[in-house]
């Protein structure tokens, strides 16, 4: 088991949820998230006050699935997600050693679906 977790642009979320829903990944957890990266950020000016914005919008998605999942959902986010621009996001895959569905008590690979 895994747990993939996904950073990208508010703006891509619709096309990264087609992406895996093609991909039969149905389930995640979206959280809206401030983060810098290599954008590092920009400068804004409000009524006559520079500001420096250095912690932009961005998405995380979390996503645990089982190993035959793992290439299929990564494969869809990078579809989903890519501009070819700074800023498109990062994926980290994660070793996911437990799982247990509270409603049954299911626990694994079984827990997960």
């Amino acid at each position: 088991m895994k747990l993939i977790i996904a950073m990208i642009q508010p703006h891509k979320l619709p096309d990264v949820k087609k992406e895996l829903f093609a991909a039969d990944v149905h389930k995640m957890t979206v959280t809206n998230v401030l983060g810098c990266g290599q954008q590092k950020g920009y400068n804004e000016t409000y009524r006559g006050v520079m500001h420096e914005v250095n912690l932009l919008k961005k998405v995380r998605l979390e996503i645990a699935v089982n190993e035959d999942f793992v290439k299929r959902t990564v494969d869809a986010i990078v579809r989903g997600a890519k501009t070819g621009k700074i800023g498109d996001g990062k994926i980290f895959i994660l070793d996911l050693p437990e799982c247990i569905r509270v409603r049954t008590g299911e626990r694994g690979s079984e827990a997960i679906g």
